[in-house]
């Protein structure tokens, strides 16, 4: 029988509200960056104000942002030994993952869409065969793992309640990052269930030399998805392409002299609500823009631009090493703020 301690207990419970991320500043963006000689996770605002700056480690990556609760999942630069749970309400850390014995976080992951289960991009460190980690989501204790059907997985994005993950193709050694097999390389795109088992899987014919890194979903369930070319660098291919599980891949070409620009290297996506995807190349120096159908659009130049992400109904925000964060208005890159430190490769949209 219910105590009548218990009963108010729960009733105490039910009035506390729960923190959401309006406790946090209705942050729209975060991106980790870093600032001297220290690091930290940026809450960013849409005309690119910084609401906050919380300490990380060492260098970040990608950030997963939970969603309801004002907690962000900020991970190392791959390969990565640590992952920073961080309450964006309070800037309090309140996790520090780190992965299993012969594993790395690889940069990325992704929450169930109810928040109970952290997704996490992992490789077994000594053959770079591919691991989706899951934690978790309130005691961020480990659960299990999954295989993600490929060769070092980078980005995992979360479609209803599957998983798709780019697995890039590249086995790497743990120490220092040297590529093993770039001859013998094969990336592909994996769809998994919510049990872990392949529904549905893609390579590229013909470009496997291709390495598939990072994912944006459409409106329609259709999925974006950006490449780093590891072949012959006086070959210019498509560094964009378009899937539909169950299908083949489309790859998207731009003229060879737009194309030439991206120097073979796409370092973020993001497909915005009016159906346009940005793809942008910090070696190259360009953001690309093409429409839903994967038709090019235009090509914009800035200096180490990389981080990108929706802005609004029809625009995009993007960010530079050297602190700059800019948005698209009327077809030009328009300044939109600088703050003195240096993002890294991405803006992740809550």
């Amino acid at each position: 029988m219910t105590s009548r301690r218990s009963f108010l207990a729960g009733l105490a419970a039910v009035a506390i509200p729960c923190p959401t991320w309006a406790d946090a500043g209705n942050p729209a963006y975060l991106a980790a960056a870093k600032q001297g000689e220290t690091y930290a996770l940026h809450g960013l605002t849409e005309t690119g104000e910084s609401l906050f700056s919380l300490p990380i480690p060492s260098r970040g990556h990608a950030t997963a942002a939970h969603p309801n609760r004002p907690l962000a999942v900020a991970f190392a630069r791959r390969p990565g030994r640590f992952a920073v749970v961080i309450d964006c309400a309070n800037g309090v850390e309140l996790a520090r993952l780190i992965p299993p014995q012969g594993r790395q976080f690889n940069g990325h992951g992704v929450f169930s869409a109810d928040g109970s289960i952290l997704y996490t991009s992992e490789v077994v460190a000594e053959t770079s065969e591919g691991r989706v980690g899951r934690w978790d989501a309130t005691t961020f204790v480990r659960i299990d793992e999954w295989a993600s059907g490929g060769i070092g997985p980078h980005d995992i994005k979360r479609l209803g309640t599957t998983l798709v993950i780019a697995n890039g193709g590249i086995a790497t050694d743990p120490r220092d990052r040297t590529k093993l097999n770039i001859p013998t390389m094969r990336p592909n795109l994996t769809q998994l269930s919510d049990t872990g088992a392949i529904l549905a899987q893609a390579d590229l014919p013909g470009l496997s030399q291709n390495s598939i890194r990072h994912l944006a979903l459409g409106a329609d369930g259709q999925i974006a998805f950006a490449m780093q070319w590891e072949g012959d660098p006086a070959e210019t291919v498509p560094l964009l392409g378009l899937w539909r599980p169950g299908s083949a891949p489309r790859l998207c070409e731009a003229a060879e002299s737009e194309a030439l620009r991206m120097k073979g290297y796409a370092g973020s996506i993001a497909w915005n609500a009016a159906g346009q995807i940005a793809v942008t190349s910090p070696k190259g120096g360009v953001a690309m823009l093409f429409d839903e159908d994967g038709q090019f659009l235009a090509t914009h130049a800035r200096g180490d631009i990389c981080g990108a992400a929706p802005l609004g109904a029809a625009g995009f925000l993007f960010s530079d090493g050297s602190g700059g964060l800019m948005t698209l208005v009327a077809g030009s890159l328009v300044p939109l703020n600088r703050l003195a430190l240096h993002w890294d490769n991405h803006i992740v949209s809550l």
